[in-house]
């Protein structure tokens, strides 16, 4: 299977809804709950083009390919190698037609040390929110499945001595034509999907609330000793 078993499994979203409008130009304010600690198979917020702007919908997180037997294959498809989406059947159709951005204020990576696994919480400094570079697809098996996956690369400064791959994050200026559905040649947008500049992020450990999907509160982001 092409996926990131250990890698963004977990992320957030709790920024207000005025500020996504305002970072993702949506014509309207979403009314989202702040979430802590997303896990795959949950419903996540991603934006996508459409005619007349950009729209704000709920998919879920693990992609399901258009022929799929069944929906249990997207849990595994929760992410997607940057370097092989042109190549891969799970992955290339979406690719060349259905991108999207899906929203994020900070996800969590673990890192192996002393026989245990340590998670850390990444976020931009200033906590402002971002857009991870996404593929979404539609599943018409036992009833439709609007579904998403997070492409991944190979990871920064900041990120390499926790783990070896990274989200692709997306600067605001570059979410045009990531999104632009016209745009099929992926050659034109394979340039977006590179490591995120280090000098804004920042990471620090949190403690194992977030091993568990059931904890959804702040304390999941909560820097400890």
């Amino acid at each position: 299977m092409v996926y990131d078993p250990f890698m963004c499994g977990r992320f957030t979203q709790a920024t207000e809804g005025e500020i996504i409008a305002r970072v993702f130009d949506l014509a309207e304010s979403p009314v989202l709950s702040p979430r802590y600690n997303i896990a795959p198979t949950q419903a996540v917020a991603v934006v996508r083009a459409r005619e007349g702007g950009r729209r704000l919908d709920a998919l879920r997180w693990g992609l399901v390919p258009s022929w799929a037997k069944d929906r249990t294959i997207g849990d595994r498809m929760i992410n997607a190698r940057a370097e092989t989406l042109a190549e891969k059947p799970a992955f290339r159709s979406a690719f060349r037609a259905r991108r999207c951005l899906i929203v994020a204020d900070g996800f969590y990576e673990w890192q192996k040390a002393e026989g245990r696994k340590q998670p850390h919480f990444i976020t931009f400094r200033d906590r402002r929110p971002f857009g991870f570079a996404g593929l979404w697809e539609r599943w018409d098996g036992d009833g439709p499945v609007e579904s998403c996956t997070i492409v991944t690369t190979t990871a920064n400064e900041v990120l390499a001595p926790i783990h070896d791959r990274m989200p692709v994050i997306l600067d605001r200026e570059e979410f045009a034509l990531w999104l632009d559905p016209k745009v099929t040649d992926t050659r034109r947008v394979a340039g977006l999907l590179r490591p995120y500049a280090p000098d804004l992020l920042e990471a620090y450990p949190v403690s194992l609330l977030v091993n568990n999907p059931a904890n959804d509160s702040p304390a999941c982001t909560a820097r400890i000793a």
